[in-house]
Order: structure tokens, then C-alpha cells, then sequence
């Protein structure tokens, strides 16, 4: 029973809010209505603004992020083919061969750490 009262005393206070606010609103439900849609235009216009902004800014992050792995990739490539080639300086013929392989890996890996670097710009790009 009090869950009743509580509802039919909300749908009575929700009605005489609504009478009340109709009775002493300054503008007519025309006018009111179009001054909604002009403010909810506005507010849509400031949101597409504010995203293409905020995507902007993500891409640009993006941006430095890939270019700052993909100096790091190229470093650390580099970093082992020198002390594999180092390696591969005093080792015998049989490890040799090895080591030449894991240079050649080495540089495979950096020049693949290239195209995904250039492939993630591209995208970024194409999304800003």
C-alpha cells in the first residue's frame, strides 16, 4: 500500500510541475521548442568540433609514439647486428655461419620493424 501512495503521489506532483511550468513559462511551447533545437544544434556543432580535435590530438600522439619505437627497433637491430658481427669476428668458420644468420635475421627484423612503422603511420594518418 505504501509503494502505492508514493507512486500516485509522484504522478500528482510530476502533473502539477508540468501545469505549473506551463502557466508561467515567459515563451510559448512554439518558441521553447525552437529555441531547444537551435541549442541542441549548437551543442552538437561544439561536440563534432571538440572530437575532431580530440582525434587530431590522438593521431598526432600516435604519430610520435610509432616514430619513437621505430627509432628504438632500429637501434636495438643495430645494436645486435654489430655485436653479432663482432662475435662473428672470433669465432671459428663453423659458428660463423651462425652468427651470419643471426645478422641477416637481425636486419630483417629491422627493415619489417620499418614497414610496420610506415603501415601504422598510414593508418594514422588516414584517421585523422
Amino acid at each position: 500500500m505504501a509503494k502505492g501512495k508514493f507512486v500516485l503521489g509522484a504522478l500528482i506532483g510530476a502533473a502539477a510541475g508540468f501545469v505549473a511550468g506551463v502557466l508561467t513559462a515567459p515563451k510559448s511551447g512554439k518558441e521553447t521548442r525552437e529555441e531547444l533545437k537551435t541549442k541542441a544544434a549548437e551543442k552538437k556543432e561544439e561536440a563534432i568540433v571538440k572530437a575532431k580535435d580530440v582525434r587530431h590530438k590522438a593521431g598526432d600522439v600516435a604519430e610520435d609514439v610509432v616514430e619513437k619505437a621505430e627509432k628504438a627497433a632500429g637501434k636495438a637491430a643495430d645494436r645486435v647486428m654489430s655485436a653479432t658481427e663482432i662475435a662473428a669476428d672470433k669465432v671459428s668458420m663453423a659458428t660463423e655461419a651462425t652468427a651470419d644468420k643471426v645478422v641477416e635475421t637481425a636486419k630483417d627484423l629491422k627493415e619489417k620493424s620499418k614497414e610496420a612503422a610506415a603501415s601504422a603511420k598510414t593508418a594514422i594518418k588516414n584517421n585523422k
